[in-house]
């Protein structure tokens, strides 16, 4: 077989999400990411430090309180791929976004809820927007840096 047989992954299907992010200030695009990552994970902490006053207000027990907890992390990895499969088909940047608002709107709904149900399906919202936003944020810096940049911004 000769040499141009085959075809790389990454040449054969570029699209829009694959292509790299042109800003005039990355710096933008670094805060952007972290803020919107950092969303999901902490949440996961302010609502465990929430909880005894949850318990409380809703009459809680305490497999009620896991099922809370669990509700959004179960979420959250069962769609993560998902969420990252979606991005490199309709834009990364349409899935930050979009799955931002949903979050944002899932976390009202939270504040807002009445009754127990209602906080789990509050949180199980907040889950699937945390699938959407964070394997896109990850991936949208890994699209705007490039060599030790790169490295240096994904640590950040």
């Amino acid at each position: 077989m000769s040499a141009g047989v085959y075809v790389h992954c990454d040449a054969a299907g570029i699209d829009r999400a694959a292509a790299p992010v042109e800003t005039r200030n990355l710096n933008w695009v670094l805060i952007t990411t972290i803020l919107t990552s950092g969303l999901a994970f902490l949440e996961s902490s302010a609502f465990n430090v929430g909880l005894p006053a949850i318990g409380e207000t809703f009459n809680a027990s305490a497999s009620d309180l896991q099922w809370a907890i669990n509700s959004y992390l179960l979420t959250l990895g069962a769609l993560l791929l998902l969420g990252g499969a979606a991005g490199d088909r309709f834009g990364r940047v349409h899935l930050l976004v979009a799955g931002t608002a949903l979050f944002g709107a899932a976390s009202i709904g939270c504040a807002l809820a009445a009754t127990l149900p209602w906080l789990l399906i509050g949180r199980t919202a907040q889950g699937v927007g945390a699938a959407m936003l964070m394997p896109n944020s990850l991936a949208i810096l890994g699209s705007a840096f490039g060599g030790e940049a790169r490295g240096r911004a994904i640590g950040t």
